[in-house]
């Protein structure tokens, strides 16, 4: 694909960015398909079969939330530019045509040849590869539109990475003969940042710098990077392709996914296509049916989010989204691991993500309102669906998906101002799909080793468990606090009330509190509710703290190395582990918050990040504000590339840590 002789015409950039926010949104998808087609456990897996599965699995949704991330970043480039991201899509499958010479977009269960054609999506200008078999276009053809044509069209392009490049180009060309002004239009409020999107990269669009800094992040992941990016999409679908070659060497009867369908559809294919496998199976049909109404609802809130330039709201909205695409987990790994029809001797089902016939933007007025009302039908529906587990499911796993969707309903609720309706009462929590991280798993209370020290004025309280050896204690009041000493060591008469009082409010941990019974005031809430990033170190809160739904006073120390014994507090095991990480990130998006302080909820999500709703500035260790937000995810596992914010690392990291 070669540059455009003169800059191109706003029109033609958003043709452009249209077409790589479709093809971000079906590699997405074809990525989950694969990922959700690869089995939990089979007995006649090794352990090195075992483990080699679990990996894949991580890779490539690490890899499917990466494009989660490039669509994101190509809507705020459409934002940028003065129009609306677009979120609609072809249904899949989709033979070239649409997309540049000879790429076929469809999806297939994980294995060899999958993994080839993936390599062939994502392959780098360098690489010449030929598509996998079974993936060759129907014909041969070029896309074009002559020079000068004022209406859009396509150009072609070899690989995705050149249609990032000419964008790059044309972006800088438009630039230079119109100005960054007049190029950038767009309302810098409606953008999307690392603070309300836990996915990896996702920045604010605003001016040409940061318009090419997204697409190098975009390229850079996956589209045009090649193996001198160890983590780009090429080099890991590389890596995971060398090693089913080698598994399957050594054991050909070695088989790590279900039969998934090849261009399953839910409805009733037109002509009779045969090269499309219809979803068929009653019960299988209706589990279908909600996953495909979980999709398509997670993309009406994300459009929703995108749209909204409150930023509270765009939290909401995006929350909800989000939500509903973790809650698309279980059911596309339900359907992998079951027959498409109820012929014996069939391929298995697979989720379709089958889109609406139109993606458009609801009237903010009643947008919440409305959705609320679909989350609801999809609640009731998701009560109405017994299943027998398989082996490998997790039981528990369905009774989250409800529980997920009753919150982000309650959300929207809240959002929309309306009167929450009376929800029914499960007649049975089902048991449900494969081991997917909604299960509730309830945080167990760490045990009690709290010392209470009755004095003449007040009582020290000290939580050994919440200890990080701050040491202002020993420091300030040396007298009061005795260290390494047998027996009794506070002593809280031997300084005045007012100075203890002090040296309790510097324990970043709130390992050290007080009762006073002098008359004077008990601690209060701080006037702006804080969080400081301690180098090389946890998170150091200073708010009104509503920790998993349990008060937890107004100091603590929050692990962010993923390596405590005791989260989500520090235990300081980031000094004996090496953990490296910045105090001083880049600030990003600092506007005033309409209030600074109220109650903090932080909510320790399960195997992933610290959940914070509730008005917060975030600072350097310096002071220096980072972010201001009302709702954030916080990487607690050490491994985001985007710190303090979440970008997904998590999964890819095999992160385990107890939550909701």
């Amino acid at each position: 694909m070669t540059p455009t002789r003169t800059p191109p015409s706003r029109e033609q950039l958003l043709y452009w960015l249209h077409e790589a926010a479709e093809i971000e949104h079906h590699l997405m998808c074809c990525y989950l398909y694969a990922a959700f087609s690869l089995k939990r456990t089979d007995p006649r897996w090794s352990p090195a079969q075992q483990q080699a599965v679990q990996g894949w699995r991580r890779s490539i949704l690490s890899v499917a939330y990466e494009e989660m991330a490039h669509l994101a970043l190509v809507g705020n480039l459409t934002h940028a530019l003065g129009a609306g991201p677009h979120m609609g899509r072809p249904a899949l499958p989709v033979d070239a045509g649409p997309y540049p010479a000879g790429f076929v977009i469809r999806l297939a269960p994980f294995n060899a040849a999958t993994v080839e054609h993936f390599k062939f999506l994502e392959r780098p200008a360098a690489e010449h590869l030929v598509d996998a078999q079974g993936f060759s276009p129907t014909g041969q053809y070029r896309r074009g539109v002559p020079e000068g044509r004022l209406s859009p069209g396509p150009r072609d392009y070899d690989t995705v990475g050149g249609l990032y490049e000419v964008l790059a180009d044309s972006l800088r060309a438009c630039v230079a003969t119109h100005g960054e002004a007049a190029v950038f239009v767009g309302n810098p409020a409606l953008q999307v940042d690392a603070s309300l999107a836990p996915l990896p990269g996702v920045a604010a669009v605003k001016d040409l710098a940061s318009a090419l800094a997204a697409i190098e992040t975009i390229v850079t992941q996956g589209e045009g990077a090649g193996s001198e990016h160890a983590d780009s999409h090429f080099s890991r679908f590389s890596r995971i392709g060398d090693e089913l070659a080698a598994l399957q060497s050594a054991d050909p009867s070695f088989q790590p996914a279900w039969p998934a369908a090849t261009n399953p559809v839910m409805n009733p294919p037109v002509h009779s296509a045969t090269d499309r496998v219809h979803i068929s199976a009653p019960n299988i049909a209706r589990w279908l049916d909600i996953g495909n109404a979980l999709y398509t609802t997670s993309l009406r809130c994300l459009l929703q989010g995108f749209a909204a330039t409150e930023r509270a709201h765009k939290a909401t909205w995006l929350s909800c989204s989000f939500a509903l695409m973790r809650a698309m987990v279980p059911v596309g790994e339900g359907l992998a691991a079951r027959p498409a029809r109820d012929d014996a001797g069939g391929p298995h089902a697979g989720l379709t993500f089958t889109p609406l016939r139109t993606l458009a933007l609801l009237p903010p007025a009643h947008a919440a309102e409305l959705m609320a009302e679909r989350l609801g039908q999809l609640r009731q529906r998701a009560l109405e669906l017994p299943v027998v587990p398989v082996p490998g499911e997790n039981p528990e796993a369905w009774a989250g998906v409800i529980a997920l969707l009753a919150q982000q309903q309650a959300a929207l609720i809240a959002l929309a101002g309306v009167a929450a309706p009376q929800a029914p009462a499960p007649a049975v929590l089902v048991p449900s799909v494969a081991g997917s991280t909604l299960a509730p798993h309830a945080t167990p209370a760490p045990a009690p080793a709290v010392e209470v020290v009755k004095g003449r004025d007040l009582t020290v309280r000290f939580d050994g468990k919440r200890c990080i050896h701050a040491r202002h204690c020993v420091l300030d009041a040396p007298s009061v606090f005795k260290a390494n000493t047998p027996g009794e060591w506070i002593f809280p008469d031997t300084v005045s009330a007012e100075a203890l009082v002090g040296v309790a409010h510097n324990c970043p941990s709130g390992a050290i509190s007080y009762l006073r019974h002098d008359n004077g005031a008990q601690e209060a809430a701080p006037a702006v509710n804080q969080l400081r990033i301690r180098e090389n170190g946890p998170y150091a809160v200073h708010a009104p703290l509503v920790l998993a739904g349990q008060p937890d006073g107004f100091r603590a120390t929050l692990c962010r190395c993923g390596q405590s014994a005791n989260k989500p507090w520090c235990d300081g095991a980031h000094a004996t582990t090496g953990f490296v990480a910045s105090g001083e990130p880049m600030s990003g998006a600092t506007d005033p918050l309409a209030a600074r302080n109220g109650p903090l909820q932080v909510n320790p999500l399960r195997d992933g990040p610290l959940q914070v709703q509730g008005n917060l500035e975030i600072c350097a260790g310096t002071g220096r504000t980072v972010a201001r937000v009302t709702e954030a995810r916080l990487c607690r596992c050490g491994q985001s590339k985007n710190k303090p914010f979440c970008d997904l690392s998590h999964v890819a990291a095999g992160f385990v840590a107890p939550g909701a």
